[in-house]
């Protein structure tokens, strides 16, 4: 009995959008700079980390999930959002990371401007793909 063909939903879910992975890899390379040679730059550093990081993460996903817009923008903002309530967790139980690189990535510090910073972040990137 020969084999059923994939489902036509599920063969194109996933793909790989060159476009959507390089610009996930500058917005890498500039989250990375600003996380270095940005150290003292106060709040520029804080919420326009937070907000490029979730540009970041709407084109990582975007490179490898065929998804609506909306969609992509709305699940960057909920790992944001779910990466804040993680800080907020940890502070109440008294969790600390003894690596430097953690504390990066994960924060140290819930901050309802992280909220927002998300949120405008995955609005940037909605914009952004909706005007291309």
């Amino acid at each position: 009995m020969p084999a059923l063909p994939a489902s036509p939903v599920r063969s194109r879910r996933w793909r790989l959008d060159r476009r959507s992975l390089l610009l996930a890899l500058l917005l890498f390379d500039l989250l990375v700079l600003l996380a270095t040679l940005g150290r003292h730059w106060g709040w520029i550093r804080s919420f326009g980390g937070d907000l490029l990081a979730v540009v970041w993460l709407y084109y990582l996903m975007g490179s490898a999930l065929r998804a609506p817009a909306a969609w992509l923008a709305s699940a960057a903002f909920g790992v944001g959002a779910l990466l804040e309530l993680g800080q907020y967790l940890a502070a109440q139980l008294h969790w600390q990371f003894s690596s430097p690189v953690l504390r990066i990535v994960l924060g140290s510090t819930a901050d309802g401007f992280d909220l927002l910073a998300y949120a405008l972040g995955a609005l940037l990137a909605w914009w952004l793909e909706r005007r291309r």
